[in-house]
């Protein structure tokens, strides 16, 4: 099976120098891609640059743009049967960075400014496009949220799934409590403790997806 797999976080640029991002080590994108290339399926990963971890075979992206860009590049995207969006991206772009009260576009924001704001403004949804660019594949997506409950994170999980098409979303953070949630439209199928379980789930869900072709 071909497998396409993202992690990592996006970058937003303030200046040439300096990024606004968010916290993702890109370790769970990279265990996916070696518990699936270990079973010998063909994964192409795709990490933000700051993923502190890392695989020889990865390709790397800054912005959403630039995974956009990647994920758009893949070859015969019709026969890819499985994509794990779990990438941090970014849910708004730097607008307009006012230095000391002035609109600036310097390269570089002198370390002496009095103050600097950032307009930020929302960014597309890449995962809403998924399905655009594999039409057949199974997608996964990814929920982390920090305040609510696990009933409210299964039910944004399950939101997501109608919005972006997708099969399916992994929910998890501080809000849903310890471990990963496996959720489909019928709400949360599974519960998994550790990112190793959830690779080998994964691993079982997409094969029987491939034989059976079940949504």
């Amino acid at each position: 099976m071909r497998i396409v797999i993202t992690g990592g976080p996006a970058s937003e640029a303030i200046d040439q120098v300096r990024f606004i991002t968010n916290q993702s080590t890109g370790e769970l994108a990279v265990k996916l891609a070696q518990r699936f290339t270990d079973a010998g399926h063909e994964v192409e990963l795709f990490l933000g640059r700051g993923a502190i971890s890392r695989l020889e075979t990865a390709r790397y992206f800054q912005a959403n743009e630039d995974l956009h860009r990647l994920l758009s590049e893949v070859s015969k995207r019709d026969r890819v049967h499985a994509v794990f969006h779990a990438a941090a991206l970014s849910d708004f772009g730097v607008g307009q960075t006012l230095v000391s009260g002035r609109i600036s576009e310097t390269a570089k924001i002198s370390s002496d400014a009095e103050s600097i704001e950032l307009r930020l403004v929302p960014k597309p949804k890449l995962i809403r496009g998924l399905r655009d660019l594999f039409g057949s594949a199974y997608i996964v997506g990814w929920k982390f949220e920090l305040e609510g409950n696990p009933i409210e994170v299964v039910r944004e999980g399950v939101h997501q799934i109608e919005l972006s098409r997708t099969n399916a979303c992994i929910v998890n953070g501080g809000a849903f409590g310890a471990g990963f949630g496996f959720c489909t439209q019928a709400g949360l199928v599974r519960t998994l403790a550790t990112k190793d379980a959830l690779a080998d789930w994964l691993l079982e869900v997409v094969g029987t997806h491939s034989i059976t072709g079940e949504q």
